[in-house]
């Protein structure tokens, strides 16, 4: 159950962070208000699995998530930008903090392997949600084919830069991982299956997405991120699930 909520906050935050970060004056109210019910669905589940711990405080992150996702929801319904996106800044803030109240710390016994560990669901999460951010973005076009295509170019760069940086924190956590132990072959396997589809692939996609909306083609596009957000799922659970399973930094 852990590696699941972790997931579900890790794609909450950077799904929030990446809607929040989307111009609300370039893009219908719609995109908001329905994709904050999919972070409120997601903040339930979130609670749910988390319910059977014994751990009141475990419940305090996934209820703040689907009651602040709720709250802006109704938010957008009624034409609120600014508060929309301050609810939606919070709904990220409190999906880190349930990320980083769910990550391994017995690990961490030197301040290099500290900020590793925190900045793991931080970086993960920006790649998985603002993969999906920029996903449901490309295909809300097809609901508005006039809005600008600006934001989407925008979600695309960031995510951009958010793969270059996941890439630099996983190079890290391998490199110290290394220093004082090996990997299996079967390891080796799953770290280049991670390597491959969760960062260099997803990469590609990403430079392919961004080559299509300078023709501009918005549905081809949409159609490459859909294909996006399969890698950076294959690719972060393969690192989570290694990293469950043996402490190996993928």
């Amino acid at each position: 159950m852990s590696i699941l909520t972790q997931f579900i906050f890790r794609l909450a935050f950077g799904m929030a962070l990446g809607m929040a970060l989307t111009n609300p004056r370039q893009v219908t109210s719609g995109y908001y208000r329905n994709h904050l019910y999919v972070l409120l669905g997601l903040g339930v589940l979130a609670t749910m699995a988390t319910f059977a711990r014994d751990d009141s405080l475990a419940l305090v992150p996934p209820l703040s998530v689907a009651i602040l996702s709720y709250i802006g929801s109704v938010l957008w319904l009624y034409e609120k930008p600014r508060a929309g996106i301050a609810a939606l800044a919070l709904v990220s803030a409190a999906s880190l903090w349930g990320a980083w109240q769910t990550t391994d710390w017995s690990g961490a016994t030197d301040v290099v392997t500290t900020v590793l560990r925190a900045l793991d669901p931080l970086t993960g999460g920006l790649v998985l949600g603002v993969t999906m951010a920029a996903m449901f973005l490309g295909h809300w076009y097809l609901n508005t084919p006039t809005m600008a295509i600006g934001p989407l170019v925008r979600l695309v760069v960031i995510l951009g830069g958010a793969v270059c940086l996941r890439a630099l924190v996983e190079a890290a956590e391998l490199a110290v991982f290394l220093q004082t132990a090996s990997i299996g072959t079967e390891q080796i396997l799953f770290v280049a299956l991670r390597w491959l589809s969760g960062i260099i692939g997803t990469f590609v996609l990403v430079v392919m997405a961004y080559k299509t909306l300078q023709i501009p083609n918005t549905q081809s596009a949409t159609g490459i991120l859909y294909v996006c957000v399969i890698t950076t799922f294959l690719g972060e659970l393969v690192s989570m699930l290694l990293v469950a399973g043996s402490g190996t930094a993928a």
